[in-house]
């Protein structure tokens, strides 16, 4: 996150410039889920990766309406940290191998940028709490409860996943 790239004089300049890099992050996971859906062949993992898809575009439409609220843009920001979390996810699913590997490779790059996510939006909705934003706060937390339920899916699809590639 380009926290440092302008002088920050409070935390609602702060929290507005973390939820651009969010608005970022999520813009580069609804480029990026289409490539990992087709290079994942185990079934479970492939609807899990569709249905984030889904849930990331549901997810982007709730940081516009943020942004509506705060009468901000919500571009500016470019998140580098997602930006190299998913290449290392473009290079395992663009690399080949055995599938199973492979989609055990995927879930370990997706947990990656989904932890990433959680921490993102668990301090952006501590400052909406702080900064009297209760509405923005509850629309955040949803948005890291589904962060959260993601994670633990692809937490029980690895349990198969991953006994397949040990196998192999």
């Amino acid at each position: 996150m380009a926290l440092f790239s302008m002088k920050l004089e409070n935390l609602q300049q702060l929290f507005v410039k973390e939820l651009r890099d969010l608005y970022d992050a999520e813009s580069q996971i609804t480029d990026a889920l289409p490539k990992m859906i087709e290079a994942a062949s185990h079934p479970e993992l492939k609807n899990a990766l569709q249905e984030h898809l889904h849930v990331t575009k549901q997810q982007i439409s709730r940081l516009d309406r943020i942004f509506q609220t705060l009468q901000e843009k919500p571009t500016g920001e470019t998140c580098k940290g997602m930006k190299g979390l998913l290449k290392e996810g473009d290079d395992i699913a663009s690399g080949g191998g055995d599938p199973s590997t492979v989609d055990a490779g995927i879930i370990s790059a997706a947990q990656r940028v989904e932890h990433y996510e959680m921490a993102g939006y668990g301090t952006v909705r501590t400052y909406a709490e702080l900064l009297g934003q209760p509405e923005i706060a509850n629309l955040l937390q949803q948005t890291l409860d589904e962060e959260k339920q993601a994670d633990e899916a692809l937490t029980e699809i690895a349990t198969s996943v991953n006994v397949e590639s040990k196998a192999a």
